[in-house]
């Protein structure tokens, strides 16, 4: 039974959640979570949401995952998850690769590559939200299934339609968005299957294990399609990318889980939306989280926008400098999922996740003002190894917090603000940078976040003391 308590500033909060309301029929030994980068996932299954999903959430966890550097690993139907997952985001990333250069290709207009980037952003707008009633109340493997074949044959056309020259910017744009609409279901759906996967305890560790997958491939995946655009053309990318794909359906599909029992409906999708908000509004410490990562995204996240800026005008060492400067950046990401793999268990996540941020916040303010290229360097591997930190921290708290009734509508809150939110913070950092210079607009959104870290640490303490 549901029990209920108050917070020293009178906010109600749920002290214990009866699991016989958690509205997963499908509860599995290797049931867990895993997250990962938007780009990929294996196909889910969403479980419906029951027919009275609770109101509240299970309180943040007080007892840390135990378990070594692999601990998910153990559970079978991750490791499927995991290997084809790898695989594929490799693909992803030489398709991200390919693509920006074949735009380039077709317009020489970088207002072009701006638009295509944008045409796979709009559909999370449109989509995200109501793909987490979704992820709540269908078969989630499914969902994430079907999502990764619409993905594997718009990957398919591209290749086809480049390799034959009939590949246009309107054709361009229509596959975008078709691929942008499948990742709209598919990342909420993908945020919250993983902890069917591995179950609560494990779930930081195979966060942290996908997401070194994730910077892995990022480091890797460009390089492997400057080689194969440079000897083989720029279609096969695309073609790598579509076969990349069958991997982790096959990955899918070879997974043993108990049968899917669709619940009654009892309430309209909209009303389930609103339940999922309500639940965001209502509880403090999960509506922080989010207010947090959407502050993250509009303040500190676009400074990988203003890198070329830096790399020009302010480091001045051009477009070889700029490719070591997203290495570094991307070489402290790695070694920061790696580190939360191997001992993010024995460190309370309330305390990383606010130290992270403050790392971050000075880390980032620090590079803004450096004029030194060896130490720009240092300062953007320390950036992206505490925003690493952070963001795998908060993902894990959020999925160990919610209910698993409500799951998919919070994660998909979470997609929203993460992925969302992104194009108002360019917009901003961009008007900030043309006003003030791109070292003023990045140390002023460090220290605009910095100032809201600090305040949510002493104002709402239960995230702090998150174990």
């Amino acid at each position: 039974m549901e029990s209920e308590g108050r917070t020293h500033d009178g906010e109600r909060t749920l002290s214990a959640y009866d699991p016989a309301r958690r509205g997963d029929p499908h509860a599995l030994d290797d049931v867990g979570v895993t997250a990962d980068g938007p780009d990929r996932a294996p196909g889910t299954q969403l479980p419906d949401a029951p027919p009275a999903p609770p109101a509240a959430a299970a309180p943040m966890s007080h007892d840390a995952p135990r378990g070594g550097p692999f601990a998910a690993m153990r559970h079978r139907n991750f490791a499927l998850f995991y290997w084809g997952q790898l695989l594929s985001l490799a693909g992803t990333w030489m398709q991200t690769t390919a693509q920006g250069w074949l735009v380039l290709e077709l317009t020489n207009n970088a207002l072009l590559l701006g638009l295509v980037t944008a045409a796979g952003s709009v559909p999370i707008f449109l989509f995200t939200l109501y793909a987490g009633v979704r992820a709540d109340r269908g078969d989630k493997r499914r969902i994430i299934t079907v999502a990764q074949g619409v993905l594997m044959v718009t990957a398919l056309a591209l290749a086809v339609l480049t390799q034959t020259g009939r590949i246009t910017v309107p054709v361009l744009l229509a596959l975008v968005f078709v691929a942008g609409t499948a990742n709209a279901f598919e990342v909420p759906t993908r945020q919250s299957f993983f902890v069917e996967l591995v179950g609560r305890d494990d779930l930081t560790n195979a966060i942290a294990l996908n997401s070194s997958a994730f910077n892995a491939t990022r480091i890797v995946g460009p390089a492997v399609a400057g080689t194969f655009m440079a000897t083989l053309g720029v279609a096969a990318c695309f073609y790598a990318n579509a076969v990349s794909f069958l991997f982790v359906i096959a990955g899918l599909l070879a997974m043993r889980l108990p049968p899917f029992v669709r619940p009654v409906r009892t309430a309209s999708t909209l009303e389930h939306l609103r339940e999922g908000l309500g639940f965001i509004r209502r509880d403090r410490a999960v509506r922080t989280l989010v207010w947090m990562i959407a502050a993250m995204s509009v303040l500190t996240f676009p400074y990988a926008m203003l890198l070329p800026v830096f790399a020009r005008d302010v480091l001045h060492v051009g477009a070889g400098g700029l490719g070591w400067m997203l290495s570094a950046s991307g070489v402290g990401a790695l070694a920061a999922g790696l580190a939360l793999a191997a001992w993010g268990h024995r460190v309370p996540r309330g305390r990383l996740l606010v130290a992270s941020a403050c790392a971050f916040s000075v880390l980032l303010a620090a590079f803004a003002l450096s004029r030194s290229f060896p130490l720009s360097l240092v300062l953007l591997a320390g950036v992206g190894f505490t925003m690493i930190l952070n963001n795998a921290t908060t993902n894990a708290l959020l999925q160990t917090t919610v209910p698993d009734a409500l799951r998919g509508r919070v994660m998909s809150v979470y997609v929203f603000m993460f992925l969302g939110m992104t194009p108002l913070g360019s917009v901003q950092a961009g008007a900030m940078a043309r006003w003030f210079g791109a070292p003023a607009a990045l140390a002023i959104g460090a220290a605009v976040f910095l100032v809201l870290v600090a305040w949510v640490t002493f104002r709402v303490p239960e995230v702090r003391r998150a174990r």
